[in-house]
């Protein structure tokens, strides 16, 4: 599986009139930096965080953020009953000690003092439902990422044919080329000596193949081509070893371009190094 280290992924629970949410932001990096923001609340659960990140994740800059706020379609306030119903008792004792009763003003009694009061938040339960909302936000941004990681596994696929349909154009071109070339260094050669010996002729020419020869190069990039492949099936943690391969195929388009006399293994040749910065392009992205 190839995963992508740009995603995003959210997840949130209700929980006792408040609501839990996390939300993760990742984008691509060298190393695997996690930067946790929490709650004061909350923020002893740092080391638990960093530690399930660390083993759901290998490379990206990833920002772990989470909030909890109270629900307000959920009034979280309990009414002191007792209290109520002594407060209430004790209105009317005094209406009756002044010999003025008269009836009872809930909007008094509720201005009181610990008649209403806000529900207790459970630390403990908050922190465990938190740490099980978090690795369920961390599965859904790995499954975000493998989507993401298969399309940058297609787009490299595509590049990687393109890199052959090149070595096949160069490969088809290069016998025409040399013949050329040896004819050419003929006709100048008698331009230049009417009679000129054979065996130093031979012997330049010889020279001139060696110069022009780019099987090894053409061989190379295949060789390449086909470890890619080999490393995208495999899939995991690869993004590394995917920017070793484009370090070396980069190599063999630049001898291969720097070895070119002819304008369609040169255009080849850059054509090549198009396709090998798209692919390094997009597998800056791989974890």
């Amino acid at each position: 599986m190839i995963c992508s280290m740009t995603a995003f992924a959210r997840a949130d629970r209700p929980l006792e009139g408040y609501g839990l949410v996390w939300e993760i932001k990742a984008v691509n990096h060298r190393y695997l930096e996690i930067s946790p923001r929490l709650p004061d609340a909350l923020r002893s659960l740092e080391n638990a965080v960093r530690e399930r990140c660390r083993k759901a994740l290998a490379r990206g800059k990833v920002e772990v953020t989470l909030r909890y706020q109270q629900d307000v379609s959920d009034a979280a306030l309990e009414l002191n009953e007792p209290l109520v119903k002594q407060l209430s008792e004790i209105s009317r004792r005094v209406g009756d000690l002044v010999q003025h009763p008269g009836q009872v003003n809930p909007m008094e009694i509720l201005r009181h003092p610990g008649v209403l009061s806000t529900r207790e938040l459970d630390v403990d339960l908050l922190q465990r439902e938190s740490l099980t909302l978090l690795d369920e936000a961390l599965q859904a941004l790995i499954d975000t990422r493998s989507r993401e990681g298969q399309q940058l596994g297609k787009l490299i696929e595509e590049r990687l044919d393109g890199i052959i349909t090149q070595v096949e154009i160069v490969k088809t071109a290069v016998p025409r080329i040399k013949d050329a070339q040896r004819e050419r260094l003929r006709s100048r050669i008698q331009d230049v000596i009417d009679s000129p010996d054979p065996d130093r002729l031979e012997q330049e020419l010889v020279l001139l193949a060696q110069k022009m020869d780019v099987d090894e190069e053409l061989d190379r990039l295949l060789t390449h081509v086909t470890e890619v492949r080999r490393i995208l099936k495999k899939g995991g943690h690869i993004g590394r070893r995917l920017d070793f391969l484009m370090q070396e195929l980069n190599r063999e388009a630049n001898t291969l371009g720097s070895k070119s006399v002819d304008s369609e293994t040169t255009a080849a040749a850059v054509e090549l190094k198009v396709l090998i910065e798209q692919m390094r392009e997009q597998i800056q992205n791989i974890e």
